[in-house]
């Protein structure tokens, strides 16, 4: 008897470990926790942003507007972009321009040309097989949160410092990179500015910051376009900024456009 229940025993524990890394194996998705906090959203200097855009656009980033006082809880947010390795480990499928799945470094590229409803079948797979964790996309204020990393300036690096942080078209050769290879921002995450644009959860409205809650605001009800964040590969200095905001229909796909995800414990 004694020997049949340590059998079983042990049989149960490395069936739980087996269960772990299959999860693990899966996703491979490295997380940062980040603090609870309050920070100013939206841009502050907005004289600043202006004067960086050039003449012949007809940018407006009035929806940057009016600067106001939001306070998070903690959370924990992917270290890195999610990766064309983790995507096919989890998908199965290739999207996005072939060269990078030809690339040598394929796995460590962000996976591009993910539509905002890719994310939701992608993170609709995590949350069925992770029983300990609940996944979905950032808010637009964690993401402006981590974006910003403790800095209410235009950009939480000097621009002359931008290739430092960031691939945009300056540095990029117009193409992605693989994920981590610059300086991590003050959080000790990589990629948050430039490489790829990143889907968030709200909704885009011109005029949400006028009606956002104080505390963990989740954006507008309703909406015909999903908000991207960070800037890519393919932006201009200018448009590479902590507030700069974006928007697509939840079904669009460019070859810029990727995300990364949030956790915690169910």
């Amino acid at each position: 008897m004694f020997m049949r229940e340590k059998y079983s025993i042990t049989l149960l524990l490395i069936l739980m470990l087996a269960n772990k890394h299959a999860v693990a194996d899966l996703t491979d998705i490295e997380f940062v926790a980040i603090p609870s906090g309050s920070f100013v959203m939206g841009t502050t200097d907005i004289e600043d942003a202006l004067i960086e855009i050039p003449p012949d656009s007809n940018l407006r980033i009035t929806d940057e507007q009016p600067a106001h006082k939001v306070k998070l809880s903690s959370f924990e947010i992917g270290k890195f972009e999610i990766t064309q390795g983790q995507w096919f480990s989890m998908m199965g499928t290739k999207p996005g321009p072939d060269k990078y799945w030809q690339h040598p470094k394929w796995p460590s590229l962000p996976v591009v040309s993910i539509s905002w409803n890719m994310t939701q079948n992608f993170i609709q797979i995590l949350n069925d097989k992770d029983n300990s964790y609940h996944y979905r996309l950032p808010t637009e204020a964690e993401f402006e949160y981590i974006l910003r990393a403790g800095n209410d300036q235009l950009r939480p690096f000097e621009t002359e410092n931008m290739n430092e942080y960031a691939w945009t078209i300056t540095n990029s050769g117009d193409v992605t990179h693989p994920v981590g290879q610059l300086k991590s921002n003050a959080f000790g995450m990589y990629d948050t500015f430039g490489n790829a644009w990143e889907w968030v959860s709200d909704w885009y409205q011109p005029d949400s910051y006028k009606y956002h809650a104080a505390t963990n605001p989740k954006g507008s009800k309703a909406g015909t376009k999903k908000i991207r964040r960070g800037g890519s590969y393919h932006c201009a200095s200018h448009i590479v900024r902590s507030g700069y905001r974006a928007a697509d229909n939840p079904s669009q796909r460019y070859s810029v456009m990727g995300f990364r995800i949030v956790r915690y414990k169910r």
